[in-house]
């Protein structure tokens, strides 16, 4: 379910056509790069762009504190923090979310003045739950000598961010991504950080990792259809707030706040059973019930109006 109908922004489907008549011309990251930098207001010598938000964590798990020294997670969080850690051969050193979805502080710096991770990840807002962690908490967890990677892929939707500190810090970074407003296809990650930051970071990167059609359809995309991304992001933002109006009135569901571009509830069933019934109904969800600290939950993404109320009607019907 999307709002970003894309092909209807003038000069995009322009653009796809250019990018397969003319293939052979050279790539321009660089003039990508600082698109991408003006879009989010910083300069290009601040930015890495990655093949999505995944390679980006690859490198940083790579380049940040020596192999042997642990990886702080708090959990449930967005996986790929752990697949990169554990696929470097990293020991990860995880601690439970309060039953508020926020850090657990106490049981973190416990373990981290235990373990002695150099690095940590936080998703802010947090995937799959919504919420925002703590700024102090982070900050403490920071202060243990913890170089924070801030993963800001939902910023659109929460407009929060540790963007001062990433451009003013040896200690921190942020990530950013496409995705989220309705570039997923297009695989284009960005890291912001220090200047000296980027550039060691940039010594593990691999060359032409973005793709000729994504830096033609990314840069049309953010020069020309800026207002049309804005509207669109308020829409969703809108219609957040009034399908958790909305699921707050069915009986035995339990939907948590979000500052992302979707819902977490919590049904009265298990939500294996939900999530069938709803499947029958045409209407697909995210069983996370898996995650720790998330029995009987589903995570819902915001739609176009329809789509929403197709899926407020099966929801009262399957539970």
């Amino acid at each position: 379910m999307t709002l970003f109908a894309l092909g209807t922004l003038r000069g995009f489907r322009t653009a796809a056509l250019l990018v397969v008549a003319d293939n052979l011309v050279v790539p321009g990251k660089q003039e990508l790069k600082e698109v991408i930098a003006d879009f989010f207001g910083v300069k290009g010598e601040n930015v890495i762009l990655g093949n999505g938000s995944d390679e980006l964590i690859y490198y940083i798990s790579m380049a940040i504190g020596e192999m042997y020294l642990p990886v702080y997670i708090p959990i449930p969080t967005f996986p790929m923090y752990e697949i990169s850690s554990k696929v470097l051969g990293r020991k990860i050193v995880s601690v439970p979310l309060q039953e508020d979805f926020d850090i657990d502080l106490n049981k973190s710096l416990e373990k981290i003045r235990k373990e002695k991770p150099v690095l940590g990840y936080f998703a802010y807002p947090n995937n799959p739950t919504g919420n925002l962690f703590s700024r102090e908490k982070i900050e403490k967890i920071r202060k243990e000598g913890v170089f924070c990677v801030i993963d800001e892929a939902y910023y659109h939707y929460s407009g929060k961010t540790f963007l001062e500190d990433a451009l003013n810090r040896e200690d921190t970074v942020v990530l950013r991504t496409l995705s989220k407003i309705g570039m997923a296809s297009l695989r284009v990650g960005i890291l912001i950080g220090k200047e000296e930051i980027v550039r060691e970071l940039n010594k593990v990167k691999l060359p032409f990792n973005i793709t000729y059609p994504s830096q033609v359809m990314v840069k049309i995309i953010l020069t020309e259809g800026r207002d049309f991304l804005e509207e669109k992001i308020k829409e969703i933002i809108k219609e957040r707030e009034r399908v958790y109006e909305e699921m707050k009135k069915i009986e035995g569901v339990e939907v948590f706040p979000s500052n992302a571009n979707f819902l977490l509830f919590r049904t009265p069933f298990s939500a294996r059973e939900v999530y069938e019934k709803l499947l029958k109904r045409d209407v697909l969800v995210r069983n996370v019930s898996y995650l720790p600290g998330l029995n009987r939950c589903l995570r819902v993404s915001i739609g176009k109006p329809h789509e929403n109320d197709r899926f407020l009607e099966a929801l009262n019907e399957s539970v």
